[in-house]
C-alpha cells in the first residue's frame, strides 16, 4: 500500500468524524464545492512555486495538492482507485491521441 492509497483511505475514514476533530472532516463538512476551492487554492500556489523555482516550497505545496484533490474526490464519491483505473485505461495511450478521442 503507498502513502497515497493510504492517505485516500485516511480521507475516506474521516467522512464521518466530528468536524471539530478533524481538519479533513471539517472541510468534507463545508461541501464539495469548498473542497474544490480549497484544491483550487493550493493548486495555484503550487504553480506559484513552480514559477519560482523553489524546489522545496514546490514540494511541499505539491503534497498539499495531491492531499486537498483526494478531499476534493471523495466529497463527490470518486474514489482514487477509479482515478488510478482512468490512468490504466490511458496507459500506453498518446496524450493527442487520447484528447482527440474525447
Amino acid at each position: 500500500m503507498t502513502v497515497l492509497t493510504r492517505l485516500a483511505a485516511t480521507i475516506q475514514a474521516r467522512k464521518g468524524a466530528d468536524p471539530e476533530s478533524s481538519w479533513t472532516a471539517k472541510l468534507l463538512s463545508k461541501g464539495p464545492e469548498t473542497c474544490a476551492r480549497k484544491f483550487g487554492e493550493e493548486a495555484v500556489e503550487a504553480i506559484i512555486e513552480a514559477i519560482k523555482g523553489d524546489r522545496t516550497k514546490l514540494t511541499d505545496e505539491a503534497a498539499d495538492v495531491l492531499y486537498h484533490l483526494l478531499v476534493m474526490l471523495a466529497a463527490r464519491d470518486v474514489t482514487l482507485d477509479q482515478v488510478l483505473a482512468e490512468l490504466e485505461r490511458r496507459e500506453g495511450t498518446s496524450g493527442i491521441v487520447e484528447k482527440a478521442a474525447r
